[in-house]
C-alpha cells in the first residue's frame, strides 16, 4: 500500500509541477488554463464583461479580452499576453470511468491548488449559465475549492482531459471533456465566432411554476412554459407576446419544458416567421414570430432569456 500511495503522490506532484505554470487566475474569483500562445480558456461564468485580468503562476497580471463567449456551453476564450507561460498538452485518449485525474486551479490568482480523484461517470448532462442543457460532461471526484471552475482537469501524465465547470454535490464535480469538439469550439471562439442560437427574447419559468400560478388565480391546469418577462424590442415583443403568457407550441410542436422549447426553436430556424402557440388566461391564440439568432449564447432554454 505504501508503494501505491508513494507512486500516486509522485504522479500528482509531477503533474502539478508540469501543468502548474499553465494554470491562471481569471478575474477576482475564477481559474483558467493556457491552451496556446496568447490564448486562455475558462468558463463563461467567470467573466463579468469583455475585459478581465489574468493572473499567471508567477504572479504576473495582464489584461485579457474575451474573443468569444458561449454562455450556454459555459466556455470562453480570452486573448492575453501569455509571455513564458506554457500551453497545456491535450490528451489524445478519451477519459474513462476509473481514470485517475488531477484538478488544478488558481482561484482569482491566489495560488495553485491541486487535488486528485477519479472519473466516476461520462456523458453527464448539466445546465449552463443560460439554462441550456449541456451533455457529454465528465463527472469526477477530485475536490475543487471555490474559484476552481475554468481550471484544467488532467491525467496522471499532466495531459488535459477536461475543463472543470462546477460541483454537483455529494463530492462530485463536472468537467467539459477535452476532445475534438472542445478543440473546435475553442478555435471558433478564438476567431470571435460566438455560437448563434435561435431565441425569442423572453424570460421563462418551467411548467410546474405555470401550473401553480394558474391554480392560484382559478385557471385550469395547462402544460406550457410561463413567460416571466419580455425583452423590449425583441422577437417576442414585436409579435405581441406578453408577460404571463404560456408558450405551448412552436411551429406546431408542443413544448412543456425549456429543453423542448430549445429543440423546437432550433428546428424552426430563423429564415421565416414561426407560429408560436400561446395561452393567455383562458384564451388560446397563435402569433407569428420572426426568430432572432442569439450571438451571445444567452439562450433559448434559459430561465432568464429565451
Amino acid at each position: 500500500m505504501g508503494t501505491v500511495l508513494e507512486e500516486l503522490s509522485a504522479a500528482v506532484k509531477g503533474a502539478a509541477a508540469n501543468v502548474g505554470p499553465s494554470v491562471v487566475g481569471v478575474g477576482a474569483g475564477g481559474s483558467g488554463v493556457v491552451v496556446s500562445a496568447g490564448v486562455v480558456v475558462t468558463n463563461a461564468h467567470n467573466l463579468r464583461g469583455e475585459e478581465t485580468v489574468i493572473t499567471f503562476a508567477d504572479g504576473r497580471r495582464a489584461p485579457g479580452r474575451a474573443t468569444g463567449v458561449d454562455v450556454d456551453g459555459d466556455l470562453a476564450v480570452v486573448a492575453v499576453d501569455t509571455a513564458e507561460a506554457p500551453a497545456v498538452a491535450w490528451s489524445t485518449d478519451p477519459a474513462a470511468i476509473g481514470d485517475a485525474v488531477l484538478g488544478l486551479a488558481n482561484p482569482g490568482g491566489r495560488g495553485l491548488r491541486a487535488s486528485v480523484g477519479f472519473v466516476s461517470a461520462t456523458d453527464v448532462s448539466f445546465r449552463g449559465p443560460g439554462g441550456r442543457k449541456v451533455g457529454g460532461a465528465l463527472e469526477h471526484t477530485a475536490p475543487l475549492a471555490r474559484g476552481s471552475s475554468g481550471g484544467p482537469l488532467v491525467d496522471s501524465e499532466g495531459r488535459l482531459v477536461g475543463i472543470d465547470t462546477h460541483r454537483i454535490g455529494d463530492g462530485f464535480y463536472l468537467a467539459v471533456p477535452a476532445d475534438g469538439d472542445l478543440k473546435s469550439r475553442v478555435d471558433a471562439l478564438g476567431r470571435g465566432e460566438t455560437p448563434a442560437r435561435p431565441r425569442l427574447g423572453i424570460a421563462v419559468a418551467p411548467s410546474h411554476v405555470a401550473r401553480r400560478l394558474r391554480r392560484s388565480v382559478g385557471l385550469a391546469d395547462r402544460d406550457g412554459i410561463l413567460v416571466r418577462g419580455v425583452e423590449e424590442g425583441g422577437p417576442a415583443d414585436s409579435a405581441g407576446i406578453k408577460q404571463g403568457d404560456l408558450v405551448v407550441s412552436v411551429a406546431g410542436t408542443p413544448v412543456t419544458t425549456v429543453d423542448e422549447l430549445a429543440s423546437a426553436l432550433a428546428g424552426a430556424g430563423t429564415s421565416s416567421p414561426v407560429a408560436v402557440g400561446l395561452v393567455r388566461g383562458a384564451e388560446e391564440l397563435t402569433v407569428e414570430v420572426t426568430i432572432a439568432p442569439s450571438s451571445s449564447g444567452t439562450g433559448s432554454t434559459s430561465t432568464k432569456t429565451s
